[in-house]
Protein backbone atom coordinates (compact mmCIF):
# COMPACT_ATOMS: atom_id res chain seq x y z
CA UNK A 1 0.00 0.00 0.00
CA UNK A 2 1.20 3.73 -0.37
CA UNK A 3 2.44 5.78 2.56
CA UNK A 4 3.21 9.33 3.00
CA UNK A 5 6.67 8.32 3.85
CA UNK A 6 7.39 7.25 0.36
CA UNK A 7 8.95 9.53 -1.75
CA UNK A 8 7.17 9.29 -4.82
CA UNK A 9 3.65 8.71 -2.80
CA UNK A 10 4.23 11.68 -0.77
CA UNK A 11 5.03 13.52 -4.66
CA UNK A 12 2.22 12.41 -5.88
CA UNK A 13 -0.41 13.55 -3.59
CA UNK A 14 1.04 17.26 -3.15
CA UNK A 15 0.73 17.24 -7.17
CA UNK A 16 -2.55 16.47 -6.78
CA UNK A 17 -3.33 18.82 -4.00
CA UNK A 18 -1.79 21.47 -5.85
CA UNK A 19 -4.87 20.97 -8.76
CA UNK A 20 -7.23 21.28 -6.40
CA UNK A 21 -8.69 24.58 -6.99
CA UNK A 22 -11.35 27.02 -4.33
CA UNK A 23 -13.81 26.43 -6.88
CA UNK A 24 -13.73 22.71 -7.79
CA UNK A 25 -16.83 21.05 -6.89
CA UNK A 26 -17.01 17.53 -5.46
CA UNK A 27 -18.35 14.19 -7.45
CA UNK A 28 -20.01 13.89 -4.25
CA UNK A 29 -20.22 14.88 -0.62
CA UNK A 30 -21.47 17.96 1.16
CA UNK A 31 -17.84 20.02 1.55
CA UNK A 32 -16.37 22.15 -0.23
CA UNK A 33 -12.62 21.88 -1.54
CA UNK A 34 -11.25 24.11 1.68
CA UNK A 35 -13.55 22.29 4.22
CA UNK A 36 -11.84 18.55 2.90
CA UNK A 37 -8.67 20.64 3.32
CA UNK A 38 -9.48 21.51 6.64
CA UNK A 39 -10.81 18.14 7.29
CA UNK A 40 -7.93 16.34 5.58
CA UNK A 41 -5.46 18.74 7.92
CA UNK A 42 -7.28 17.36 11.07
CA UNK A 43 -6.45 14.34 10.68
CA UNK A 44 -3.10 14.34 9.64
CA UNK A 45 -3.33 16.66 12.84
CA UNK A 46 -3.99 13.70 15.01
CA UNK A 47 -1.54 10.94 13.09
CA UNK A 48 1.14 13.65 14.24
CA UNK A 49 -0.05 13.50 17.87
CA UNK A 50 -0.63 17.31 17.41
CA UNK A 51 -4.39 16.49 18.64
CA UNK A 52 -5.46 13.67 20.57
CA UNK A 53 -8.86 12.11 20.28
CA UNK A 54 -9.62 9.18 23.06
CA UNK A 55 -10.60 6.17 21.73
CA UNK A 56 -14.00 5.84 21.71
CA UNK A 57 -16.41 3.88 23.52
CA UNK A 58 -18.17 2.17 20.17
CA UNK A 59 -14.49 1.71 18.84
CA UNK A 60 -13.46 -0.31 21.71
CA UNK A 61 -16.21 -2.50 21.37
CA UNK A 62 -16.47 -2.67 17.57
CA UNK A 63 -13.06 -0.84 15.72
CA UNK A 64 -11.52 -4.21 15.34
CA UNK A 65 -14.04 -5.92 13.26
CA UNK A 66 -13.84 -3.08 10.65
CA UNK A 67 -9.64 -2.39 10.86
CA UNK A 68 -8.67 -5.23 8.54
CA UNK A 69 -10.84 -3.48 5.73
CA UNK A 70 -9.57 0.10 7.03
CA UNK A 71 -5.94 -1.21 6.75
CA UNK A 72 -6.59 -2.94 3.07
CA UNK A 73 -5.75 -1.45 0.00
CA UNK A 74 -9.60 -1.14 -1.11
CA UNK A 75 -10.32 2.70 -1.23
CA UNK A 76 -12.69 4.13 1.11
CA UNK A 77 -16.03 4.05 0.35
CA UNK A 78 -18.24 7.17 -0.52
CA UNK A 79 -19.89 9.04 2.20
CA UNK A 80 -18.70 6.91 4.62
CA UNK A 81 -19.11 7.87 8.42
CA UNK A 82 -17.18 10.65 9.29
CA UNK A 83 -16.22 11.27 13.32
CA UNK A 84 -17.71 14.67 14.67
CA UNK A 85 -14.66 16.24 15.40
CA UNK A 86 -13.94 15.78 11.84
CA UNK A 87 -17.30 17.51 10.31
CA UNK A 88 -16.58 20.71 8.74
CA UNK A 89 -19.55 22.54 8.45
CA UNK A 90 -18.28 26.03 8.53
CA UNK A 91 -16.76 28.17 5.47
CA UNK A 92 -12.90 27.69 5.60
CA UNK A 93 -10.64 29.71 3.80
CA UNK A 94 -8.92 27.48 0.73
CA UNK A 95 -5.40 29.32 0.52
CA UNK A 96 -4.69 29.07 4.28
CA UNK A 97 -6.13 25.17 4.44
CA UNK A 98 -4.04 24.24 1.12
CA UNK A 99 -0.87 25.68 2.66
CA UNK A 100 -1.67 23.95 5.76
CA UNK A 101 -2.20 20.89 4.26
CA UNK A 102 1.00 20.84 2.49
CA UNK A 103 3.14 22.10 5.57
CA UNK A 104 1.56 18.80 7.74
CA UNK A 105 2.02 17.06 5.19
CA UNK A 106 5.55 17.73 4.66
CA UNK A 107 5.99 17.62 8.20
CA UNK A 108 4.71 14.27 8.67
CA UNK A 109 6.66 12.27 5.66
CA UNK A 110 9.92 14.59 6.82
CA UNK A 111 8.84 12.69 10.10
CA UNK A 112 8.83 9.20 8.86
CA UNK A 113 7.53 6.49 10.69
CA UNK A 114 9.11 7.73 14.33
CA UNK A 115 7.12 10.81 14.01
CA UNK A 116 3.69 9.60 13.61
CA UNK A 117 1.52 9.47 16.84
CA UNK A 118 1.77 6.62 19.26
CA UNK A 119 -1.41 6.88 20.71
CA UNK A 120 -4.82 4.77 19.28
CA UNK A 121 -6.53 5.92 16.43
CA UNK A 122 -9.97 6.83 17.87
CA UNK A 123 -11.91 4.20 15.92
CA UNK A 124 -9.43 1.51 15.52
CA UNK A 125 -7.06 1.86 18.20
CA UNK A 126 -3.29 0.68 18.07
CA UNK A 127 -1.83 1.82 14.72
CA UNK A 128 2.09 0.96 13.53
CA UNK A 129 3.83 3.98 12.68
CA UNK A 130 3.64 2.46 9.23
CA UNK A 131 -0.32 1.89 9.21
CA UNK A 132 -0.50 5.61 10.36
CA UNK A 133 1.63 6.70 6.80
CA UNK A 134 -0.62 3.83 5.00
CA UNK A 135 -4.15 5.11 6.27
CA UNK A 136 -3.62 9.19 5.98
CA UNK A 137 -2.50 8.49 1.99
CA UNK A 138 -5.33 6.64 1.77
CA UNK A 139 -7.41 9.21 3.54
CA UNK A 140 -5.79 11.99 1.43
CA UNK A 141 -6.34 9.76 -1.98
CA UNK A 142 -10.26 9.21 -0.89
CA UNK A 143 -10.84 12.89 -0.87
CA UNK A 144 -8.70 14.10 -3.88
CA UNK A 145 -10.53 11.24 -5.90
CA UNK A 146 -13.87 12.98 -4.37
CA UNK A 147 -12.44 16.72 -6.35
CA UNK A 148 -11.32 14.91 -9.33
CA UNK A 149 -8.02 15.15 -8.60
Amino acid sequence: MKTIFDKAAYSELLMRIKQLQKNTSPLWGKMNSAQMLAHCNSTTEVALGDIMIPQSLMGKLIGGLFKKSFLSEKPFSKNGPTAAEFIMAEAKDFEKENERALLLLKRFHEGGEPGATKHPHAFFGKLTSKQWGETQWKHFDHHLRQFGV
